[in-house]
């Protein structure tokens, strides 16, 4: 999409046909892929269920949005499959410094690749969403059935508005986005990149987003999470790996010990693959205090860490903290902040921790669905939500999330109860989930 297309006339005009929420393959997160890879090498033979999870209860989002509407966008999604020119430029495109970074076994499998079956049933207002079968399959089911349901409530939203309401609307958006990046160009050395596919206004906005960071932040906006705004828009694809991961292989842990290494197996495996500016350590799983107080020495030596649900400068303190004491110097070492990131938080992080550590920003829903009082009249269906996509089960044993913020925990009752035996409550503090 050009900068030049006139978002409230399509939004007006647009059919079905001419804009399906899901266009490709590759509109995914990277990390979706370099994951993938991993599991097809390592687990490709376990069974992993994903499930949709409203962590917004107040919005029924099942009365929102059409059933029908729903099924059809989900399986207009199961019909894709990557083209000669994605399959040619993931084979020949460098990522993180390295070409080839796909192994043209994993791409030739990759190319017959199609999405699962799913299952769909409402409930109290909810929609039970869930993805069940191998792991290899399953997995890239989640970001686009959270972008489908996210641009569903936008469209929803949208019906109402005439032509000109629509226009004030995306005039007002922009408006608003372009005084942030006016504010962001003014911190030096910033390292900015688009993290918002999963929770989006929808796919044109978000390409109009991602043109805009372009042009009005140049060398300090380093690219996006989504693949296919990646390459077409010439930039870098960011991404490194998720939570999926450790929940996985915590569920198949046999026993309370290798429940309590498994964080560490998840690293081994994934250094067996990726290496350089891919080896960021997501710590929070199952608390970040845990993982930092028995992750083995080599772990410090990783190039970087994303501290994803604790507070921005609370867990960046920690960080640094913890690599003074293993003898590093957090001067050469990264900090990837990407959880509920606006301008204002970006700001002061950003001030905070210039000069003492290298720092990058995913910048996620408050970039690609921030439509917060821009609607000519007040319209709850355009306030973004905690929508998230976890995983249930592996191989029908049951998944957990601890988290630094309990507000996000996941997990059956019980099992939430024997992993924090395992792991502990140290450091875990409750904070409002916003998205």
């Amino acid at each position: 999409m050009s900068t030049t297309t006139d978002l409230a006339k399509r939004v007006y005009d647009h059919t079905w046909k001419l804009d399906p929420i899901i266009r490709s393959l590759l509109d995914t997160d990277f990390y979706k892929l370099l994951m993938l890879q991993m599991i097809w090498g390592l687990y490709r033979d376990r069974r992993v269920t994903f499930s949709v999870i409203n962590r917004t209860r107040r919005v029924r989002v099942a009365d929102e949005i059409s059933e029908t509407e729903l099924r059809e966008q989900l399986d207009h999604a199961r019909t894709l499959r990557l083209t000669k020119k994605e399959r040619i430029w993931l084979a020949g495109n460098s990522f993180y410094g390295q070409r080839q970074i796909f192994q043209p076994e994993f791409l030739a499998w990759l190319e017959d690749f199609t999405l699962p079956d799913y299952d769909l049933r409402k409930e109290d207002g909810q929609f039970v969403l869930q993805f069940e079968g191998r792991w290899t399959e399953t997995t890239m089911w989640e970001i686009p059935a959270l972008a489908i349901i996210n641009e569903l409530r936008s469209r929803a939203a949208l019906k109402g508005l005439g032509r000109f309401e629509l226009d004030i609307l995306y005039a007002r958006a922009k408006t608003k986005l372009w005084s942030k990046v006016e504010r962001l160009r003014r911190l030096p050395n910033l390292s900015i990149s688009d993290f918002g596919s999963r929770r989006r206004h929808g796919f044109l906005w978000q390409s109009w987003c991602v043109e805009a960071l372009k042009e009005g932040l140049g060398d300090a906006f380093t690219g996006s999470s989504n693949v296919l705004l990646a390459m077409n828009n010439d930039l870098v694809a960011i991404g490194t790996n998720a939570h999926e991961l450790p929940m996985v292989l915590a569920a198949l842990a046999p026993d309370d010990e290798a429940l309590r290494v498994s964080p560490y197996k998840v690293l081994q495996d994934w250094q067996s693959y990726y290496g350089g500016n891919l080896l960021i350590v997501l710590p929070d799983t199952f608390g970040t205090a845990s993982f930092l107080r028995n992750a083995p020495d080599w772990v410090a030596d990783w190039t970087g860490v994303r501290p994803d649900s604790a507070p921005p400068i609370e867990g960046g303190e920690r960080l640094i903290a913890w690599w003074k004491a293993k003898g590093r110097d957090p001067r050469d070492k990264r900090l990837v902040f990407s959880d509920a990131l606006d301008v204002e938080t970006i700001e002061e992080t950003h001030r905070h921790f210039n000069g003492r550590v290298n720092m990058s920003f995913g910048w996620g829903t408050n970039l690609t669905n921030d439509f917060r009082d821009c609607a000519p009249v007040t319209n709850a269906g355009l306030k973004s939500i905690s929508l998230v996509c976890k995983v249930v089960d592996a191989d029908g044993r049951p998944a957990v999330k601890l988290s630094d913020n309990p507000m996000k925990a996941s997990g059956e009752e019980s099992e939430v109860a024997r992993y924090l035996n395992v792991f502990g409550t140290v450091g875990r503090v409750a904070q409002d989930v916003m998205v």
